[in-house]
């Protein structure tokens, strides 16, 4: 018994690694030719640098103004981020306590919306957004669609975990003299902690990273996130593969830094929310 359950352990470990490796692959061979030259790339993808070449970096960095884009992607996805988790949570909090017809009928309606893909939105969004309100070409309206198109899964979330939230937390606090609206910032959004961090981590993945709504909305270079920068290397007939490894490096590095120190927060709000 004691042979078989080690020859199963070593097996599970072979196959996790097996995935594991699947998994980095891509990643260790983008990081790789991003320190080649285009010659090398060209001829050989596969083989590991001759020597360190970080002038990709620098070129990159310059020709895709990586100071202004990464503002551009901070502040897009810092405040789309906190608006999706601070209203969809207050939001998914008045349909739990507030339980009426109207507050079932819209918390379905917002649960519906997730089944809606975005290419069925996106021509009247454009013109709508575009062609009468000629609103494009705006961060502000970007972080505003987000909020609207990340709300439902947030708010779906939200409502599950503050259900089982005992309610007289809520009438102990109330009964010392807190409003509705200190209970729930006091009380009640401590508590959705784990679920808030797990949103914000899988939100910020979405928005740090998204192409097809950006390109859409902002029009101006100086308005361009990182992957609408990182596209720009990208021309009718070429590209420059170094360049474009080397700013697909420093696009993914920044959040990749967050989600390793936070994805133990990640697991305990996944954890969290299948429990409750």
């Amino acid at each position: 018994m004691r042979t078989s359950r080690l020859w199963s352990k070593i097996a599970k470990w072979i196959a996790l690694f097996i995935v594991f490796c699947v998994f980095i692959f891509p990643l260790i061979l983008v990081l790789v030719n991003s320190l080649k030259p285009l010659t090398d790339i060209i001829l050989n993808p596969l083989s590991w640098p001759t020597s360190w070449n970080f002038v990709n970096y620098t070129d990159a960095f310059n020709l895709m103004d990586f100071p202004d884009a990464f503002l551009n992607s901070l502040i897009i996805t810092v405040l789309s981020v906190s608006l999706i988790a601070i209203g969809s949570s207050m939001t998914a909090y008045l349909f739990v306590r507030k339980k009426s017809r109207l507050t079932t009928l819209l918390f379905y309606f917002m649960v519906a919306s997730m089944l809606i893909p975005f290419q069925a939105v996106m021509i009247p969004l454009l013109q709508i957004y575009g062609a009468d309100l000629h609103w494009l070409n705006n961060k502000w309206i970007l972080i505003y669609m987000y909020l609207g198109f990340g709300a439902s899964l947030a708010v779906f979330f939200y409502h599950g975990v503050i259900k089982a939230i005992p309610i007289e937390l809520e009438e102990a606090a109330m009964i010392d003299g807190a409003s509705r609206v200190q209970t729930f910032f006091r009380i009640v959004f401590p508590l959705l902690l784990p679920t808030t961090v797990t949103l914000i981590i899988l939100d910020s993945l979405w928005i740090w990273n998204d192409y097809l709504l950006p390109s859409l909305v902002l029009q101006s270079p100086s308005q361009r996130t990182l992957p609408l920068s990182t596209f720009s290397f990208y021309t009718a007939y070429s590209a420059n593969f170094g360049d474009v490894m080397a700013a697909l490096v420093m696009t993914a590095g920044p959040l990749l830094i967050v989600y390793l120190f936070l994805q133990r927060h990640i697991i305990k709000g996944i954890m969290a929310g299948s429990i409750k």
